[in-house]
């Protein structure tokens, strides 16, 4: 197959990249030259925020589309909207953001949506941007949009600082805060399940909405920072706390300490969704000792320090603020 990314250089788009390599497919990577592309593909330059920056984009035939793009919508508008006639299908990497809080527990893609517009420039709401950017794919493609909503990503390349944060801390040892409870279910995807899904999605011709997050079943918060103990070698004791303790003392879910959500509804849109349909269409997810076993090999050969978005804010706990919750 020929497949055109628009991205390609970092996180998802890179695990999307080096998936349809490996398959040995022609790849096509449309992204602004800041970062190197995997070797073997062919790049084409441009910044789709410009005046004029699509222009790489204007010959040229694809079987399909993937687009990671999470700001202003009308860019994937621009985009979707050139390559209309020129791709077999558009498969855009959404989010489950694009529910309304709190969504109804276990009812899926059918699940109310927050609004969204095609043709706005801003991207200050997250999800509001991302639905712009879902009903951008549909107005140019229609039932050849691919609209991938995921959750908590997780995996190697990393950029927004959730794993990482967590096997650093732990590397570091001592005392750690562990969040309870800890046999609480959490719902991710590792990146690379994400890309292989969506390129199967693709080959198979599949459309419209589907959550990409691993069953509820699938591992807990206990399974996962064991696993960060196990991986690092660290002799690191985790401190299980309560929830309320936690909250108690300040400590904000999912900012400070990441992945983290205590019990209740914000718990239950995250960690409790329904993936049945897309485990029927082949969803496959990797164990979550590998995920972190990966992304530590990943972290250990870049030196220890995980890249960061520019737009998105910095994760994890200080150390005073751990030491103050675990001796009051």
């Amino acid at each position: 197959m020929r497949i055109l990314m628009l991205g390609g250089t970092e996180f998802v788009g890179r695990a999307v990249t080096d998936d349809a390599l490996a398959r040995g497919w022609d790849v096509t990577v449309f992204h602004r030259g800041r970062h190197d592309p995997p070797a073997g593909v062919a790049s084409l330059h441009g910044d789709r925020t410009a005046d004029g920056g699509l222009a790489a984009l204007e010959d040229g035939t694809w079987d399909a589309v993937v687009d990671t793009w999470s700001r202003a919508p009308s860019a994937v508008r621009d985009a979707a909207s050139l390559l209309r006639g020129r791709a077999g299908s558009y498969a855009y990497i959404s989010s489950r953001s694009v529910y309304r809080f709190p969504e109804p527990l276990g009812l899926g893609e059918g699940a109310p949506l927050v609004d969204g517009s095609p043709d706005d420039d801003g991207h200050d709401d997250y999800a509001a941007a991302k639905r712009g950017g879902e009903l951008a794919a549909l107005g140019a493609f229609g039932d050849r949009a691919l609209l991938v909503r995921a959750g908590l990503i997780l995996g190697p390349y990393e950029n927004i600082g959730r794993l990482p944060w967590w096997l650093t801390r732990i590397a570091r040892g001592g005392e750690v805060l562990a969040p309870g409870p800890r046999d609480a279910g959490i719902q991710y995807i590792d990146v690379r399940d994400l890309a292989a899904w969506t390129l199967d999605a693709v080959e198979n011709n599949l459309g419209g909405p589907f959550d990409l997050v691993c069953p509820s079943t699938h591992t807990t918060m206990d399974e996962l920072l064991e696993a960060c103990v196990q991986t690092t070698g660290s002799d690191a004791d985790l401190v299980w706390t309560p929830p309320e303790t936690i909250l108690d003392a300040g400590i904000e879910p999912w900012m400070d300490l990441p992945v983290w959500i205590p019990p209740g509804e914000a718990y239950d849109t995250i960690h409790g969704v329904n993936v049945s349909k897309a485990l029927s269409a082949g969803l496959r997810c990797r164990p979550v000792q590998e995920t972190v076993a990966d992304t530590w090999e990943w972290l250990q050969s870049i030196g220890g320090q995980a890249p960061q978005r520019p737009d998105r804010p910095v994760l994890g706990l200080s150390p005073e603020a751990e030491a103050k919750a675990l001796h009051p």
